[in-house]
């Protein structure tokens, strides 16, 4: 198993480093369209030579999003599901903006979040070509846009192709000792907005009504909401108000992430959240709550666990280090789950220092994640597309 694939992949990992690098340079913040866009058409040139349809879902709010298809996809239900993200976290502009490599490392935004596991989905997609698999495989290959902020416009089309799916596998960058992911929190994304009444700091009375003390009030209500015990988090990570230290600030606002295992506990999180911003300390404020985005729990579950010892064993027949985690951290692999279908994520290459300027990739892992990618989807032809 898997040995043609080794010697295609290994006479390929030239191109394949090349290909990284030209995606990490090219910048695909989530509200840089053009760049988004420009990664997406690098990797159509890139599967060119596969023979897949490309559906491609145009969007003017966010780069569009790209669905390639085997012959297969197009006529049989039971389909396999593959799933990564085009955009980074890192906006135009920022320092961290190029590739470079040293002897075990490769370095740059987006390396390995997730534009090394793009690159490892293209390769085991071309050595399944090159082996004449591909027709024979009923797989999708989702090119998202927007996980980064939470998958707004690709959520829906997440969930479809999963609810057509036996089976899924996402690209996010795997465990630094080869695990991949069984289960993850779930996540709430929110924005707190105080309105307090302006006014002179050296006049301000016992009416004085400052933005700002209020959303202190707040801010410490919301933190008391954690609770490692149960695995629930609560964090106010960025804060902004007022015009200067010799005024009453009339505005505040904050923007708030909690995460959870179980969904009954996100809703529990989100009435509590509420609760709070209804109680004001200075009656005079008024408090707004928005919730921006969330993902579902995906907690660990047998139908998982199952596709998980499916590709344990394969990686072991490899010689390929493996093990599985529950990350708190979400992905699209969380709408998968919500579908209920089985699915295993952080198959990319290995690496740490994601969202950050330390960002690296483990470089002998682009080959080896490739190949297990590759012989994970062919066994999938050889065992009738069940798992």
């Amino acid at each position: 198993m898997g040995k043609d694939f080794g010697a295609y992949i290994e006479a390929q990992q030239g191109q394949m480093f090349d290909l990284l690098g030209k995606l990490v340079r090219i910048n695909s913040g989530s509200n840089n369209k053009n760049g988004v866009d420009a990664v997406g058409r690098e990797i159509a040139a890139a599967l060119n030579d596969c023979a897949l349809t490309q559906e491609t879902i145009g969007l003017e709010q966010a780069g569009n999003l790209l669905i390639f298809r085997t012959p297969p996809a197009l006529a049989h239900a039971g389909q396999a599901l593959m799933v990564g993200h085009m955009d980074t976290v890192f906006a135009p502009g920022t320092d961290f903006n190029d590739y470079r490599e040293d002897d075990s490392r490769s370095y740059g935004p987006g390396v390995i979040d997730m534009k090394g596991g793009l690159v490892a989905g293209i390769f085991a997609l071309k050595a399944l070509a090159a082996g004449g698999l591909l027709n024979n495989l009923p797989l999708a290959f989702v090119c998202t846009s927007d996980e980064e902020i939470g998958s707004p416009w690709s959520k829906s089309l997440i969930r479809q192709e999963a609810r057509k799916s036996n089976c899924a596998f996402v690209l996010e960058v795997g465990g630094i000792d080869g695990q991949v992911v069984t289960g993850r929190k779930g996540n709430l994304s929110a924005r707190l907005t105080i309105e307090g009444r302006a006014g002179h700091a050296a006049f301000a009375g016992t009416d004085k009504t400052s933005a700002i003390v209020e959303m202190a009030h707040k801010i410490l209500a919301i933190e008391a909401l954690n609770d490692p015990a149960k695995g629930l988090s609560a964090n106010v990570g960025l804060v902004s108000g007022g015009i200067g230290p010799n005024t009453v600030a009339a505005h505040a606002e904050a923007r708030l992430d909690f995460r959870f295992i179980h969904a009954e506990d996100g809703r529990q999180l989100k009435a509590r959240l509420f609760n709070i911003c209804s109680q004001a300390t200075n009656p005079n404020a008024t408090c707004k709550v928005e919730i921006l985005s969330g993902r579902p729990p995906m907690p660990a579950n047998e139908a998982n666990e199952r596709l998980y010892r499916h590709i344990a064993h394969i990686a072991r027949h490899l010689k390929i280090p493996i093990g599985s985690e529950f990350r708190s951290g979400v992905s699209d692999a969380n709408f998968i789950d919500q579908a209920g279908t089985p699915v295993i994520d952080g198959l990319g290459p290995i690496g740490a220092g994601d969202h950050s300027p330390r960002e690296y990739m483990v470089k002998d892992s682009l080959p080896q994640r490739t190949l297990l990618l590759a012989s994970v989807l062919a066994d999938y032809v050889w065992g009738n597309k069940r798992y």
